[in-house]
C-alpha cells in the first residue's frame, strides 16, 4: 500500500452552537475553504448541532444547506440545552469515521482544524487534541505560557467579546487540574480533538453540566490505551457575541466543581486501571 494511500482520511466536523450565527457565519466558509486544499482527504462534511438558538441560527443553516448538500448537514435540538449532548448528537448524526468537535464562536479557527487533520492522516491509531498550553499554543491570540504571555492576553481580552475573568480562569484552573490528574495532557479542558468513533464512549457526555465530558473522554482514551497527540494552535479571541463563561467569580467557582469532581473520579479510575 502506498503512502498516499494511508493517508487517505474521512473526517466529520462538528459544531456545536448557542447563538453564534455572526460567528459561524464566518467560520463555516473559512473551513470549507481551508479544508478542500487537505491532500488525500477522502471525503469530510461538516455538521452543525444547534442547541436552538434564538438568533435565527436556523435560518442560515437551512440555506448553507442549499448551497453545499454534499459537505452541510445540522441538526435543531429543542430540549435540554446540553453542550456535551449537542456534541454526542453531531457525532451519531455523522457518517465518517473520525470526528473533530470544536467551538463555534472562532476560538479555534479553520486552520488549527487543518493541523488536527494532518495529524490524524499521519497518526491513524492516534487521538489528536488541539492544545493551548504546549508549544504552538497560546491564549486568546498571544502564544506562551509565561506570566508576561498571561498579561498581554488579558490586554488582548480586554479589547474583545471575550471574558478576562474567564481567560484567567482557564488558564489557572486547567493547571490546578493538572496537579489532581497528572496525565500527561497539557490541555486537559481542551474540547477541540479528532478521533476516531469507535473509541468514544456515548456515556460520557450524558448528564454533564458543562465542559467537564472532556475530562471524562481524555480518561477514557487513557484506559484503552490509545496514544495522544497534542498540536498546538492559538485560541482566538471572540469576534461577535458575547461569551458563555459565567460573569462572576462565584458562578465560575459553582462552573468549576464539576471539573474538580470530574478530575478526583478520573484518577480513581485511572488508579484503580494501573492496578489491573
Amino acid at each position: 500500500m502506498s503512502v498516499e494511500s494511508n493517508n487517505k482520511l474521512s473526517v466529520s466536523i462538528v459544531l456545536p452552537t448557542l447563538n453564534e450565527l455572526d460567528n459561524i457565519k464566518i467560520l463555516i466558509p473559512e473551513i470549507i475553504k481551508e479544508v478542500e486544499k487537505i491532500n488525500d482527504l477522502e471525503r469530510y462534511q461538516i455538521i452543525v448541532v444547534d442547541d436552538n438558538s434564538e438568533d435565527k441560527t436556523e435560518n442560515y443553516l437551512k440555506q448553507q444547506l442549499k448551497e453545499t448538500p454534499n459537505i452541510f448537514k445540522y441538526l435543531i435540538r429543542k430540549d435540554n440545552r446540553s453542550l456535551s449532548e449537542s456534541i454526542l448528537d453531531g457525532i451519531k448524526y455523522s457518517d465518517n469515521e473520525y470526528v473533530i468537535w470544536l467551538d463555534a464562536d472562532g476560538s479555534m479557527d479553520a486552520k488549527s482544524i487543518v493541523k488536527l487533520i494532518t495529524t490524524q492522516q499521519k497518526n491513524k491509531t492516534s487521538v489528536i487534541i488541539g492544545s493551548r498550553f504546549i508549544e504552538g499554543g497560546g491564549y486568546k491570540g498571544i502564544e506562551g505560557g509565561n506570566s508576561e504571555g498571561i498579561i498581554s492576553a488579558s490586554k488582548h481580552v480586554y479589547k474583545s467579546k471575550d471574558s478576562v475573568l474567564g481567560l484567567i480562569l482557564s488558564i489557572f484552573f486547567n493547571k490546578f487540574l493538572l496537579m489532581l490528574l497528572p496525565t500527561g495532557v497539557k490541555d486537559i479542558t481542551s474540547g477541540f480533538i479528532s478521533i476516531n468513533k469507535k473509541l468514544i464512549d456515548e456515556n460520557i457526555f450524558l448528564d454533564k453540566n458543562y465542559g467537564e465530558y472532556f475530562i471524562y473522554l481524555v480518561t477514557s482514551i487513557l484506559i484503552k490505551k490509545q496514544n495522544i497527540i497534542e498540536v498546538g494552535y492559538i485560541c482566538k479571541t471572540r469576534e461577535h457575541g458575547e461569551s458563555k463563561t459565567a460573569p462572576s467569580i462565584l458562578k465560575l467557582v459553582i462552573r468549576g466543581l464539576p471539573y474538580i469532581n470530574a478530575a478526583n473520579e478520573s484518577r480513581r479510575v485511572l488508579k484503580n486501571a494501573h492496578k489491573r
